[in-house]
């Protein structure tokens, strides 16, 4: 059993609240991380599917193919502006020279990305990240491209009602209706028209982990999570942020 060292009625100072946090965060497993326990991976969704508790309630989750990860550059303040790990995942045949001669004994990766950090020295180049730097019951945030539904009308893209579906209204269901005022000679910004949906960058926040498979680096997280089967997730814990029950 760990002891956090006691604080006083005043209010803290910066050196106790890191104490305070350097207890909370040092698991066994965490030799290569420091103060908010870096937990970042890359992965491919996999598909959803469902467990359930010992009371026999339905938990649907999403299975994703997380890590390992390699840390292939380390960006610090002083000579970057900003404190971020980058992690390769995956591997693949044909890589850009840059790209290889920046890595040279990583390996060739398929994807790679970075992960801001408020702390420096979280990890070194060359460390590996995999599904064992999360435990059951953490919280993550996983960031994805939705999927890509190409040039959608109002209905669907802004959830418009449409038009009455008898009476005098041939042709009218699924309509726009008016776009405003004429005088004008102009349509105003931000106007809801038909038009391109999906393929954006969508975060979902506060996310459970509900089993981990080191073996088969698998990730089952409580939800849906965006994207297409296959596509790329960033799971990034929520050290240091506040958590809620979903």
């Amino acid at each position: 059993m760990k002891i956090l060292p006691r604080l006083s009625t005043e209010a803290p100072t910066r050196r106790q609240v890191r104490k305070r946090l350097e207890v909370l965060c040092s698991p066994p497993w965490a030799h290569s991380f420091s103060l908010f326990c870096m937990k970042a991976l890359l992965g491919k969704k996999m598909h959803m599917t469902q467990f359930f508790n010992a009371d026999g309630t339905v938990i649907p989750v999403t299975l994703v193919e997380a890590g390992p990860c390699v840390v292939t550059d380390v960006k610090t303040q002083e000579s970057d502006g900003y404190v971020s790990i980058q992690l390769g995942f995956g591997t693949d045949k044909h890589v850009k020279k840059a790209q290889s001669g920046a890595w040279k004994e990583l390996g060739a990766f398929e994807l790679v990305r970075e992960f801001r950090t408020e702390q420096e020295d979280v990890a070194k180049r060359g460390d590996v990240f995999d599904v064992t730097v999360f435990v059951i019951g953490d919280h993550v945030d996983v960031t994805g491209t939705s999927k890509g539904l190409g040039f959608q009308g109002v209905v669907k893209r802004h959830g418009f009602h449409g038009g009455p579906a008898s009476h005098g209204h041939k042709d009218n269901l699924r309509m726009p209706g008016s776009i405003g005022a004429g005088g004008v000679q102009r349509v105003f910004k931000g106007m809801r028209m038909g038009g391109r949906m999906g393929s954006d960058r969508v975060t979902v926040k506060n996310l459970e982990i509900v089993q981990i498979d080191a073996t088969k680096h698998v990730l089952a997280i409580k939800g849906a999570l965006p994207g297409a089967t296959g596509s790329l997730v960033m799971i990034e814990g929520r050290e240091g942020k506040s958590i809620w029950d979903n």
